[in-house]
């Protein structure tokens, strides 16, 4: 940062650092102790979907990739849009592959982020459940490098579990970079994954 944007309050955004994401394995094992939450196997990359040849083929190549275990039992991706206009991508491993969830999450958000298409990448998400069937979700944030929680109420109303998300930020604050600005916490209403 230069001398005329610490004058003008600018800053340079953070640079999103996708290692970061190999750190969820090691924190959901912390989180099952803290909370009972468990992992579900089902994640999500969200994106803004762009128009265009290019895109398209890096999209069927991404694919191509997860797909590739489908004829040892793998179950594929899924594509879908939500209601406004972003494009997610679900994978599904089964519940006690968290590493495996976490390097397919990786691997597509590599391929965009490598193929131009990074500042089109919103967030990346883990889905939890606990014993009573209600859920969780740590979201990573591709713009900032950071995770929170994400503790939707259950049943229709869209409402949030605040107290769980602040306990879970406390019990995941030494295993993830969690964002401090809680205004940065958006819902994700519906996401696949979670």
């Amino acid at each position: 940062m230069g001398l005329l944007d610490a004058i003008l309050g600018r800053s340079k955004p953070v640079r999103p650092d996708l290692d970061q994401l190999f750190a969820v394995p090691s924190a959901a094992l912390t989180l099952q102790a803290a909370t009972g939450f468990t992992p579900t196997g089902r994640g999500s990359v969200c994106f803004a979907g762009v128009e265009g040849g290019g895109f398209a083929r890096l999209q069927e190549d991404v694919r191509e990739l997860l797909d590739a275990d489908t004829e040892r039992g793998g179950i594929p991706v899924e594509f879908s849009r939500d209601a406004y206009g972003y494009t997610w991508l679900l994978a599904t491993h089964p519940a006690d592959d968290t590493a495996g969830l976490v390097n397919d999450l990786h691997a597509v958000n590599t391929m965009l982020q490598d193929g131009g298409f990074g500042p089109h990448l919103l967030c990346s998400l883990i889905g939890f459940r606990n014993t009573e069937g209600r859920s969780l979700a740590l979201v990573y944030l591709y713009k900032r490098g950071t995770f929170y929680p994400f503790a939707p109420l259950p049943g229709d109303a869209e409402k949030r579990d605040n107290q769980l998300e602040l306990q879970v930020r406390g019990a995941l604050g030494d295993d993830l970079r969690v964002e401090k600005d809680l205004s940065r916490w958006f819902p994700v209403w519906g996401a696949p994954g979670l």
